[in-house]
């Protein structure tokens, strides 16, 4: 699925398979890096440690998702749910994900809730919302 360009970010990949397949038809582009617009607005309304509120542009999103990778494996990501709108350029993705928190072999799993502009077939902004708690818990286990 991401080859040579992507490999770091393989403990992802859970993550990124599901919203890859989520947006469908609707983006073009093998990848989640590949389906996100250069200028991409990434919010995110919680706060965690070493994560930035907002991100601003594919390359500012790839290495916050270095660090990422670097603390968190995903091992699945599932029970999703699409809400399209807007004629597809709105779309509602909800769902989980579980994995592993490196530093502390933690069982990670979280719910989310991802609201997704898409403007000429990419992902103009993403606003992300998750149970805090859920991730608090695997953080501090």
């Amino acid at each position: 699925m991401h080859g040579p360009r992507y490999a770091a970010y393989s403990p992802a990949d859970a993550y990124f398979s599901l919203i890859r397949s989520a947006l469908g038809e609707l983006v073009d582009g093998d990848h989640f890096f590949d389906i996100v617009a250069d200028d991409v607005i990434y919010e995110v309304l919680y706060n965690v440690s070493g994560w930035p509120r907002v991100i601003r542009g594919r390359a500012e999103l790839m290495a916050a998702f270095s660090g990422y990778v670097e603390n968190v494996v995903l091992h699945a990501a599932d029970n999703l749910i699409v809400h399209k709108t807007d004629e597809g350029r709105v779309v509602v993705v909800e769902y989980e994900v579980h994995g592993t928190i490196l530093a502390t072999e933690a069982k990670y799993d979280n719910r989310f809730c991802s609201i997704i502009k898409i403007e000429n077939r990419k992902i103009a902004h993403w606003r992300d919302y998750m149970d805090s708690l859920a991730a608090w818990n695997a953080l501090t286990a």
